[in-house]
């Protein structure tokens, strides 16, 4: 069986507008107006707190890495410098992105910011294409962001953790911009109104992405390559994708109910302080206007509508890899979550959804 196409410029694109995912209504569970509009009360303080020890922790492990650079003593500060560069990046770029991290919007903007430059994702670019993937989701032609593709290319996956195709990709894409150009995808995602920001911010994306390789020319060392910029997001990258790779991969494609293209996994606090909580990813996306910090109340309230979460990253990730072999023989095959007795039963037209694929 062929491949399907994942770009938003082949067929699949109008096979989804076809078959009316495009503008179906995703299945919401039912909470009271009042219990939401709790939940969703935005408050500066759990973020500002856990925004400065996140700085902290930068500059105690960098510090720990400088002190004790020459020596095998510096590894695990820069590991754990890493995951907080390339990693925990991922989060804070995700949170900022919804603005629903801090009640302040100028303090959203100035994190978001900060973390995309991180984790190497063009701020306008990435705000457009996560606001695709979440009226989209997982649906192939249209979601820009589709990790696992089907069959999945397990040798590219491999390469995301040390971000060895990821960031020479990005830059790529900055010089594309930088040259004042769009791709054909991005133009289907992207307003034309914003396109001129696109290429300012790749330009100065660019500049600053230069400036640890001159400083490392200028002191004749590489230390300031461990710091910022392009390295510390490749050697940091990998538990980031650990992570990532729990949302959606091994689950349905073409479906309008998250519980079935989404996973959530429990985790430990420091996991959950790294991903900030976005191991609630089913609830994440039926409420994204839910603050991280707010998302395990949520999580106890929707519950006995979710499919039984996973109690760990590693039981997570032993249904993913026996997905992803599965799929290498079977791209129609899917992981199929079970809901408890209480939880609303899939809607008939969604369960026919996920039935296998004709050839074509």
């Amino acid at each position: 069986m062929p491949m399907r196409d994942y770009s938003l410029v082949g067929p699949e694109a109008e096979k989804a507008v076809q078959k009316g995912l495009t503008t179906g209504e995703w299945y919401r569970t039912d909470i009271p107006r009042k219990q939401m509009k709790e939940l969703m009360q935005r408050s500066d303080g759990p973020a500002i707190r856990d925004t400065i020890l996140w700085f902290a922790l930068f500059i105690l492990f960098g510090a720990g890495g400088f002190y004790f650079w020459g020596t095998w003593w510096c590894v695990p500060f820069f590991l754990c410098y890493g995951v907080l560069y390339g990693s925990s990046s991922d989060s804070r770029w995700h949170e900022c992105g919804h603005g629903t991290a801090f009640k302040t919007r100028w303090m959203n903007d100035v994190i978001y910011h900060i973390a995309s430059f991180m984790i190497m994702r063009e701020p306008v670019i990435w705000r457009w294409s996560h606001t695709r993937h979440h009226t989209d989701s997982i649906i192939v032609g249209r979601d820009p962001e589709i990790v696992a593709t089907r069959p999945p290319n397990l040798f590219q996956i491999f390469l995301y953790f040390f971000g060895i195709t990821t960031a020479p990709k990005a830059l790529q894409k900055m010089a594309i911009h930088a040259m004042g150009r769009m791709t054909g995808e991005e133009k289907t995602f992207v307003p034309e109104s914003e396109w001129t920001k696109v290429y300012v911010i790749a330009r100065i994306h660019l500049a600053i992405h230069a400036l640890p390789f001159a400083l490392a020319l200028y002191f004749g060392s590489w230390l300031p390559l461990m710091y910022f910029g392009v390295l510390p997001l490749m050697y940091g990258a990998w538990l980031g994708v650990y992570f990532g790779l729990t949302q959606h991969a091994g689950l349905a494609e073409d479906v309008l109910d998250h519980r079935l293209n989404s996973r959530t996994v429990y985790m430990n606090p420091v996991f959950r302080f790294v991903y900030w909580n976005m191991n609630y990813h089913i609830e994440h996306h039926i409420f994204p206007m839910v603050s991280y910090h707010a998302l395990p109340k949520l999580h106890a309230i929707m519950l006995p509508d979710l499919p039984r979460p996973y109690p760990s990253t590693i039981a997570a990730h032993r249904d993913i890899v026996g997905a992803m072999l599965r799929q290498q023989k079977d791209p129609t095959w899917t992981i199929q979550p079970e809901l408890p007795d209480t939880a609303k039963p899939y809607q008939p037209h969604l369960q026919a959804t996920i039935a296998p694929m004709p050839a074509e």
